[in-house]
């Protein structure tokens, strides 16, 4: 990739006010920051140590590129640091789970009774023949269920996967197959804008043929009661009933799998991210305070789902290890109304609060009323991740959701690194447009083709030239494709982002330069979302492009060529929206389908996607002969 000329000309500042800069755990960047390149070992031991271990480490890091491996020789669990040791402690009646429902009935769990849950479906598992490296799907909503269910797995060492309640059959199909499950954990239904979605007859399309899936746990929500349809089916809460309150956690190494987590990438099947229990718990134990700056005595909530990284690190791990309140709600963001994200801050007194750009960006569009309605004061501090956070949406969210009691910050991390990399902490200004500096431990870099280090203004490939603890440590059965992530600069892990930085060193994520679309800001690959539709016996090919979408970032338009003895019409363009949406769940869902006689397609065959991009856009795609693979 050849040196990118910035376009970004926004030079708005906003200062944080002097009591959030005053408070933070970081009031001395560079320092730190400093501190943190020169002596990594030192710094990252050094937080590890405020953790409980069975048994510490020998040595902090061993890089040999492309593998790194942390607090080598240490032993742990990750469940001890986020339950036991508050449990057991001075917060053991402390809440450390609100869970609320769109109709906005009410959940509380303090610690002692959520380790007690944790422990009983642990148990469970045991019992069932679950042990430690076992694969466990977990295919359901946020729900308290849900978040003890990735902790049991994590308690008995079992390795979860996290399938996000929304995805269709053939995207959970191929995560049970991929990762060798022997359980799914489900709910038969999620809820979500005053509907009922239907969850298990996903599974039941998903799972049949494989038996592989020795058990499938069903968490029954709707009444009356959901029929169980074999007899490898039970009833979430049969499953536990009668299973004592405490067990003994699973000593693992810090080097061991914690969970796999699923991304799409542009070609072939979704690539299985695994974290271990030791680095993946430092980073985000860090980073909870570092940057998301929770206190003991704040309620911290993030928007996010289970079924994404964020989840997994700012709604279970990070918190809790923290010894936090989280606050978790399941549904739409503007159900029942626009005012219910700010009716709930006001109910509980959120103090920080993760969501992402889309989420402003729907914010904006009901306007400020909705926020006015309600006394938000409690609310200190604002972190959008996801995608790029818009200058525009950032000022709006700065001035109508926080105002001057307040900071809106931007960051941004991946799925393959479980915490924030880049972003603005409460000790210095933010930049709109721009996510802010590397934070301590990261040593980045923006590279030309050749390697060499782009100046100030110069877009780029955004690279990491050193590991970090939370970065995943393989793709599941696929090493070969972890290591791609290290091939194209020696030594250097490349994130697959365009980038720039400015004199002042604080940097802007432009985007993907591969063809993953960020739609709402999930990553779908354009190659999953072909794959559906190629599955449809009406189409013959497939193209799909990301278009720029005010609210959701990117919205997905599919280009589609037609069997013969099939017709285009507007009868089957919903037929294959509908299709992909079954196979691929609601974040899939194209917005436009164009039918097309054939495929722009280099010369061996490849079709070339930034040339349908580029006509949809109205620019001019070039000529197409002159186009390389």
């Amino acid at each position: 990739m050849n040196a990118i000329e910035t376009l970004i000309t926004e030079q708005r500042v906003i200062t944080p006010p002097s009591f959030l800069r005053d408070g933070a755990m970081i009031r001395d960047y560079e320092s730190l920051y400093q501190h943190s390149i020169s002596s990594p070992e030192w710094f990252w031991g050094s937080i590890a140590a405020e953790l409980e271990w069975t048994e510490k480490w020998h040595k902090v890091v061993e890089f040999t590129p492309p593998h790194h491996k942390w607090f080598l020789g240490g032993k742990t669990n990750i469940t001890i640091n986020a339950l036991d040791r508050h449990a057991k402690g001075a917060l053991r009646n402390k809440v450390a789970l609100i869970w609320m429902t769109e109709e906005g009935a009410e959940h509380v769990m303090t610690y002692d009774r959520l380790l007690r849950r944790v422990c009983q479906l642990a148990n469970a598992l045991k019992s069932a023949g679950v042990g430690k490296g076992d694969r466990v799907i977990i295919y359901m909503p946020l729900t308290p269920e849900g978040i003890c269910s990735m902790l049991a797995c994590a308690r008995i060492g079992a390795i979860h996967s996290v399938v996000y309640a929304g995805m269709g059959v053939q995207a959970l199909r191929t995560r049970i197959e991929d990762s060798g499950a022997k359980m799914v954990i489900c709910s038969d239904v999620t809820y979500r804008a005053g509907k009922r979605v239907s969850l298990k007859s996903i599974v039941d399309s998903a799972v049949e043929g494989l038996d592989s899936v020795q058990h499938i746990i069903v968490h029954r929500r709707q009444e009356p009661l959901l029929d169980m349809a074999s007899s490898r089916e039970i009833d979430f809460y049969d499953f536990i009933k009668g299973q004592p309150q405490w067990c003994e956690p699973e000593i693992m190494d810090s080097e061991d799998p914690l969970f796999i987590l699923y991304t799409s990438g542009t070609t072939g099947k979704p690539k299985g991210v695994v974290h271990v229990h030791g680095g993946y718990m430092v980073g985000t134990y860090y980073l909870s305070r570092a940057f998301y700056d929770i206190k003991p005595t704040d309620i911290f909530w993030s928007t996010s789902d289970i079924g994404w990284i964020v989840g997994h690190s700012y709604i279970v791990y990070g918190p809790l290890i923290n010894g936090a309140t989280v606050l978790a709600r399941e549904g739409a963001l503007d159900y029942p109304d626009p005012s219910i994200v700010w009716k709930t801050v006001q109910r509980h007194g959120v103090n920080v609060m993760f969501t992402a750009p889309t989420a402003v960006r729907m914010f904006m569009k009901h306007g400020a009323e909705p926020i006015k309605k309600y006394d938000l004061s409690t609310l200190r501090l604002v972190a959008c991740a996801g995608e790029p956070l818009n200058p525009e949406a950032h000022q709006w969210a700065q001035d109508n959701i926080v105002g001057d009691g307040g900071y809106v910050v931007d960051n941004w991390w991946q799925t393959e690194i479980a915490s924030p990399v880049i972003g603005t902490l409460p000790a210095f200004d933010a930049r709109l447009g721009k996510a802010g500096k590397p934070l301590p431990g990261v040593v980045l870099a923006i590279l030309d083709a050749e390697g060499n280090q782009v100046p100030p203004n110069t877009g780029g490939t955004l690279v990491l030239r050193r590991p970090l603890p939370y970065m995943m440590r393989t793709v599941w059965n696929d090493d070969e494709r972890y290591k791609e992530y290290w091939k194209d600069f020696p030594g250097c892990y490349t994130s697959g982002d365009v980038a720039f930085y400015d004199e002042d060193g604080y940097y802007c994520v432009l985007g993907r330069s591969d063809d993953v679309i960020k739609v709402a800001g999930h990553r779908i690959g354009t190659a999953e979302v072909e794959g559906a539709l190629i599955t449809h016996a009406a189409v013959a090919e497939s193209a799909v492009v990301g278009l720029p979408d005010e609210l959701k970032g990117e919205r997905i338009k599919v280009f589609v060529v037609l069997r013969a003895g099939h017709e285009a019409s507007d009868t089957m363009k919903s037929i294959l929206i509908d299709h992909v949406r079954r196979e691929l769940g609601p974040i899939a869902t194209p917005s436009e389908v164009e039918f097309r006689d054939s495929l722009p397609k280099t010369r061996s065959g490849k079709i070339v996607r930034r040339y349908l991009k580029a006509e949809s856009l109205g620019q001019d795609p070039g000529d197409l002969s002159t186009l390389a693979d």
